[in-house]
């Protein structure tokens, strides 16, 4: 008898195993293409770019914010966000990496083979940044990072790159701060590994006087202002009863808001993330499998960090497109991308202390512009779409994340990666851009 294609196949499938290494013993994982990202887990040692704001003091006065909407808000005055940026410390300080090397992190390259992303999105659009204080080398630092890896240049020059003010104007924030130095560079970084081409992706940079959401939401109206349809926030604060009164800046259809879930682990969610309008952005761990069969795996392996932010909101009613059963309102996060340090991506930052040098960066801090990114890539939501819906309507467009967990919760969806939805990361990691859009 013939054998029938399905037999050959049959034949055929454990030598591919076999050649793979499928039953060879454990190796150690295979080094990004930059990549110094060290098996050994313990070997790593970060700092967290800034230091959790406290919150406000009981009885602190508020202050009215007028929401794009014209809805009015009191905020208290004193209400500050902290970065989410993990910068490494275990490693030494590159200034300029060999001629023959890449920079140690994942760079462009292996975020987009790892999400299986489209070099461009085929249309024009800007993904705003909203970050605190000035970062005076911003573009020059974003002109290494895409020289590096070369994609194309992004300048005022060419129109790629904007810089502007909570105001709108060009006139930078009065004062500097180092630890958003780093957390501006990773976003502007992050957004241009997954979204490279110009004029697919503009990049618009607002940066606020200060960490203090007083200045920080103004920032965010004015990136809307600016007709930025992807708003990424790589900042937040534990949430407070007034919360909800802010979701009125994104309370905007036709806009994707995307914020990191926390760097904390359950149940510390932080808002803006938080928010039912928000696309809550998880982290994950993220390795290269030395297992390739081509056709048959990813390529990449991924489990929940464990300092992703996850859990239930204590404030925030649940959007209707979500039914997990555990959680009457809120349920953070949406989505997830990589975020631990461990496996962190490359950025360029200047210091204003210690100047230049090659970083590796994680939290979710990474996930959320990264998201950000791949939304644009993913094209213009609906004008009467809140784009965090898309990813509940197309759940086999992402790649199931089922290991690893950011606490301890009995086993619950809430803190352990699970098949489905769970809390640490959400309906998963995108898988291409196709769940990303209506």
């Amino acid at each position: 008898m013939r054998p029938t294609p399905l037999m050959r196949s049959l034949l055929v499938l454990p030598l591919l195993l076999a050649l793979a290494g499928i039953a060879a013993p454990a190796q150690a994982l295979t080094p990004a293409s930059g990549g110094t990202q060290p098996s050994d887990p313990g070997a790593v040692t970060a700092r967290r770019a800034c230091e959790p704001a406290p919150p406000p003091a009981a009885g602190a006065p508020t202050v009215a914010l007028t929401a794009p909407s014209g809805a009015v808000v009191n905020v208290p005055a004193g209400l500050r966000a902290a970065c989410l940026a993990l910068i490494r410390t275990d490693l030494p300080r590159l200034r300029h990496p060999r001629p023959d090397t890449e920079p140690p992190g994942y760079g462009p390259r292996d975020l987009q083979s790892a999400y299986d992303l489209p070099r461009n999105g085929g249309g024009d659009r800007t993904v705003a940044i909203v970050s605190a204080f000035d970062d005076r080398t911003a573009e020059s630092d974003l002109a290494v990072y895409r020289a590096q890896f070369h994609l194309p240049p992004c300048t005022t020059a060419n129109g790629c790159f904007r810089k502007i003010n909570q105001n709108g104007g060009t006139t930078p924030p009065p004062t500097t701060d180092a630890g958003w130095v780093s957390e501006t560079s990773l976003d502007l970084d992050a957004v241009s590994a997954v979204c490279p081409d110009c004029p697919d992706c503009h990049i618009l940079l607002v940066e606020a006087d200060d960490n203090n959401f007083l200045n920080l939401f103004p920032a965010v109206a004015q990136a809307v202002t600016q007709n930025s349809k992807f708003v990424s926030m790589s900042w937040g604060a534990s949430e407070f009863p007034a919360q909800t009164g802010l979701d009125s800046f994104f309370n905007l259809p036709g806009t994707a808001f995307v914020a990191g879930s926390g760097d904390s682990g359950y149940p510390d969610i932080l808002y803006p993330a938080a928010s039912q309008y928000v696309v809550a952005a998880g982290g994950t761990s993220l390795h290269r499998d030395r297992h390739l069969v081509p056709l048959l795996r990813r390529g990449w392996s991924e489990s929940a960090w464990i300092h992703g932010g996850s859990g239930c909101s204590r404030f925030e009613p649940k959007p209707p497109w979500q039914h997990d059963p555990g959680c009457a309102n809120r349920t953070v996060a949406d989505l997830s991308a990589v975020a631990d340090e461990a496996t962190g991506i490359a950025i360029y930052a200047t210091d204003p202390n210690t100047g230049p040098s090659w970083q590796v960066a994680g939290g979710t801090s990474v996930s959320a512009p990264l998201i950000a990114g791949m939304y644009a890539v993913a094209g213009t939501p609906g004008p009467n779409d809140f784009p965090n819906s898309y990813p509940y309507a197309r759940p086999r467009a992402f790649n199931d994340i089922v290991t690893g967990s950011t606490g301890s919760c009995g086993g619950s969806y809430l803190c352990t990666a699970l098949p489905g939805y769970d809390g640490p990361t959400g309906i998963g990691t995108p898988h291409g851009v196709r769940g990303l859009r209506r």
